[in-house]
């Protein structure tokens, strides 16, 4: 479906105040209760914030697709997808507390000041009461603050930054994807199992919170492998040619290169990498490796043949075989004729808590929403048992570990998985020093009153 497709739907106006910076958005009143775009109508409506353009708008792309398939089967269209498998059956497949869901998008451009615009006319003019969306952290974050100063819910879509549920927490922010701690705790044994004890790593990173601390992330858990760090290059988001920041790492000492890159990103360095010959050389004795922390299935079909062999972590994969995976798969293969990306579940999983959590805290006040996510437990949804932690707002659950494949069969199957990670592996204290420490706290929730 094209993005012309993901035009404004089921608008609901709702007045909104204008003024400098974040202005108030409309507050209704309901007998004792006052909170932020409450919906008076027969209509609720959601705000999908995801990047249409930029260089991570495939996956943005995918994520509109799975929101619209989200308030598909919430509004009862389709055949449910997981609601047939959700834990919780509080959803009934006719609507939320009586009103059909409607949705607005915005293009986040996969820039933070963009976003944030866009999150803001969705708040004060189109009345949405919940956001969700995003295929960046440096987006989130700012999303999400904006969220809590406005008393709206922030369902974050893909943000794998430590921070976004560390040190940038809010009270009205959820988070179901995972994060860079995550990932390197899941990866590590797997890199020792294949790669061995003795190694130099080389990094290039982009420069913005999530890279940032997925960089902080994977070098702690492979120097406890007893890896040693070369150097940590930062490099711009969106830089397409990464040629000047590949070419020294032949002659740095490093036999693997980690790259902490995303997207289209990713693409072009891997590429680029694999061009001048990285894959072919050895090092210390030793074949020269790449490592691609952060996958997704869109990145490596665009890399094509240059993901083989190539270890990586995953949020979720099609291919799991729970039954909420494959209900999701069905649904959304069938609109759209390919399998889900990672970034589309964790966009569509979180529409559909959302709607859940109105329904069983019998009320949209944001502030009883995050109450009946804040230590929901639940199942059915494609990761096995998770915990929405009430301490922090991070979904816990079991990571995957992936490598490029072989031998693909299709442009879907190019990473297989290697490892489903337990949780237990990857579960850390809200107050870790990688997540702000003593000093992190998710404050009050704001409901706008």
């Amino acid at each position: 479906m094209s993005k012309s497709n993901f035009t404004r739907r089921g608008l609901l106006k709702t007045g909104a105040v204008t003024g400098a910076g974040l202005a108030m958005p409309t507050i209704f009143t309901s007998g004792a209760m006052a909170f932020t775009n409450e919906p008076t109508g027969d209509t609720v409506t959601f705000g999908f914030n995801v990047p249409q353009t930029g260089p991570y708008a495939d996956e943005g792309l995918d994520e509109l697709r799975a929101q619209e398939l989200a308030i598909e089967h919430i509004n009862g269209m389709g055949d449910g997808g997981m609601l047939n498998t959700f834990s919780s059956k509080a959803l009934g497949g006719d609507g939320i507390m009586g009103k059909k869901a409607a949705f607005v998008t915005g293009d986040t451009q996969t820039k933070s000041d963009a976003a944030r615009a866009s999150a803001k006319s969705m708040i004060e003019k189109d009345g949405v009461v919940m956001i969700n969306g995003g295929s960046s952290s440096g987006v989130a974050v700012a999303v999400q603050g904006l969220c809590q100063e406005a008393g709206i819910i922030f369902m974050a879509g893909l943000t794998h930054s430590n921070d976004t549920t560390g040190k940038d927490r809010k009270a009205n922010g959820f988070r179901h994807f995972f994060n860079a701690y995550m990932s390197g705790a899941a990866l590590a044994p797997v890199l020792k199992n294949a790669y061995g004890t003795d190694r130099r790593a080389y990094h290039l990173t982009a420069d913005y919170t999530w890279g940032w601390t997925q960089q902080e992330s994977i070098q702690s858990a492979t120097e406890a492998l007893g890896w040693e760090t070369v150097n940590n290059v930062m490099t711009p988001v969106g830089a397409g040619d990464f040629s000047s920041y590949i070419t020294p790492v032949l002659n740095s000492g490093a036999d693997v290169l980690i790259l902490n890159h995303y997207g289209g990103d990713m693409i072009n360095s891997l590429t680029q990498a694999v061009q001048f010959g990285l894959r072919d050389a050895q090092a210390n004795g030793k074949n020269f490796e790449i490592v691609v922390p952060l996958y997704s299935e869109l990145m490596a079909a665009g890399a094509g043949e240059n993901i083989k062999g190539v270890y990586g972590s995953m949020n979720w994969n099609w291919q799991l075989t729970d039954p909420g995976t494959q209900a999701f798969v069905k649904s959304f293969g069938e609109k759209y004729g390919r399998p889900p990306s990672n970034s589309a579940h964790t966009c569509y999983v979180q529409t559909l808590l959302y709607a859940d959590a109105v329904t069983r805290a019998g009320s949209f006040n944001p502030c009883a929403v995050a109450e009946a996510l804040e230590g929901f437990e639940f199942d059915g949804m494609g990761n096995g048992p998770v915990l929405y932690r009430a301490e922090d707002h991070q979904c816990f659950k079991d990571v995957l570990v992936m490598k490029g494949a072989d031998n693909p069969t299709t442009e879907y199957d190019t990473l297989e998985i290697v490892e489903q990670t337990p949780v237990s592996q990857v579960t850390y204290e809200p107050n870790h020093p990688m997540f702000g420490g003593d000093e992190a706290s998710l404050g009050e929730c704001n409901d706008g009153a």
